[in-house]
């Protein structure tokens, strides 16, 4: 009797094991499909930096939001943060913003500014974000101005 309950609980460990493995390849494949910057292609405008959670496991991606349509930053955020939670199985937190002069005939992109509401973000990790989508742009930052 003895035996055949830990032959049950064994298979069990196994069976959790492989469902946990499974639950972090989803999570990891559903982070990897958000794309981690969209911003609009010209004007100034307002963005947010966002960290996207997977409610499977401990895993993130930070992403970067810029659109001339939003007068707020919480315009944004509440836009991309309500249509990625209702695709289900995560959750947003905002990191903070700021603005982005974006000049796609000259390949520029200016980073800086901060958000009245959410702070100002961390404007190294959105370059960092910002310069992968656009290998051929001089994208730059600065803490200074609104």
């Amino acid at each position: 009797m003895k035996c055949s309950s830990v032959v049950v609980l064994n298979l069990a460990v196994v069976v959790l094991g492989f469902f946990t493995l499974a639950f972090a390849k989803m999570s990891t494949e559903r982070l990897a499909k958000i794309p981690e910057v969209d911003l609009d292609p010209n004007g100034v405008f307002k963005y947010v930096l966002i960290r996207v959670h997977s409610k499977d496991d401990d895993s993130c991606v930070d992403i970067v939001r810029g659109y001339a349509w939003a007068e707020y930053h919480a315009d944004i955020y509440d836009r991309v943060a309500g249509e990625l939670e209702r695709g289900g199985g995560v959750d947003c937190e905002c990191l903070g913003g700021g603005r982005i002069k974006h000049d796609s005939a000259a390949k520029k992109i200016h980073v800086y500014g901060y958000s009245m509401g959410f702070g100002r973000a961390k404007h190294s990790v959105s370059t960092e974000k910002i310069e992968t989508q656009y290998p051929d742009y001089e994208v730059t930052w600065a803490d200074e101005g609104y």
